[in-house]
């Protein structure tokens, strides 16, 4: 069985894992700790505990229970004192909290919602996101770099405070690993936090494992305006130290007008400017479930995203070259 590790956090990771988990593969998820945001941060700011969010995710995303078990973990509290809480973060916090270690949180999880693989933090230490903008300013976490309109002017230093030692059970799978997907997600808040641990990028250069970049679907305002497929490459590699990917997966397929109208004031749709490269594999990987349109309280950045299946079928197709 040939070993996949992913690399991210937030919905990229869950929309791999998710796609991937049905597929005969040796799953491993690699999360970014860098998520201040929502329930995660008031947990991680008021009991000490390491951000549960994107771990969530992924543990739902493999898991095997039944579906009342996954909605379970995502439901999210609507009023009283855990308004905005989701049970699964409450229930990891407290695992943490019992068990004395984030890791066994995890692996206690992962037994009670029956995973199909692991799910690895890139590092088991407190760290903040830090991002100091060519003005000067300084954005302190994950949440308000995500919701600067600045960060596309240019930034002079992106880093972790304090400076995080490695999970070394993260570094172990991706010196292991077949195949190593990395995105899609968030390029400074899920993608770039990952390789800020020192060892990462040194394990992605080293590996002998295929490595493939999954490029997003959209951009967002204010963080990576215009950017194309080797705008965000280029990025990608500062952090790693070269160019490392065997294989960039780009979609090539337009959601619906109205769809790409209402996101306008949110981000584009991102440009393949690297067609005469090798390495690029285009295939159509939108989503076609558009029926969340209508919620009135959709947030936008959700209405334009990857199909798992879609994703898989791609991703599958190199893991049986290897």
């Amino acid at each position: 069985m040939k070993k996949v590790v992913v690399i991210g956090g937030g919905t990229g990771n869950f929309t791999v894992l998710r796609g991937l988990k049905r597929h005969d593969v040796d799953l491993s998820a690699i999360v970014s700790m860098a998520d201040d945001g929502g329930s995660t941060g008031i947990l991680r700011d008021e009991l000490g505990v390491l951000p549960p969010g994107d771990v969530r995710q992924c543990l739902v995303a493999l898991s095997d229970s039944s579906r009342m078990m996954r909605s379970l973990m995502n439901y999210r509290f609507e009023n009283g004192g855990l308004e905005g809480h989701s049970f699964g973060n409450l229930l990891l916090s407290s695992l943490e909290k019992v068990t004395g270690s984030f890791e066994r949180a995890i692996e206690e999880a992962g037994k009670i919602l029956n995973i199909k693989g692991k799910v690895i933090p890139v590092t088991t230490h407190q760290v903040r996101l830090h991002m100091l903008l060519n003005d000067g300013n300084l954005l302190q976490g994950e949440k308000e770099i995500l919701l600067s309109k600045e960060v596309h002017k240019g930034y002079k230093n992106i880093y972790l405070d304090p400076f995080p030692v490695v999970n070394y059970h993260a570094i172990s799978e991706i010196m292991n690993a077949d195949l190593v997907v990395f995105g899609p997600g968030g390029l400074y808040t899920s993608l770039i936090p990952n390789l800020l641990v020192e060892g990462i990028g040194k394990a992605l250069q080293e590996t002998k494992a295929k490595k493939i970049f999954v490029v997003n679907l959209m951009n967002k305002k204010g963080q990576t305006p215009n950017f194309t497929v080797k705008n965000h490459l280029d990025e990608i590699k500062k952090f790693i130290g070269n160019d490392v990917f065997d294989y960039i997966l780009v979609n090539n397929s337009e959601p619906p007008k109205e769809l790409i109208d209402i996101y306008a004031e949110e981000g584009e749709l991102i440009k393949n400017d690297l067609t005469e490269d090798s390495r690029v594999i285009e295939a159509p990987l939108l989503s076609n479930d558009f029926k969340e349109i209508q919620k009135g309280d959709l947030l936008k950045r959700n209405l334009i995203r990857h199909d798992s299946e879609k994703l898989a079928i791609e991703l599958m197709k190199i893991v049986n070259d290897i």
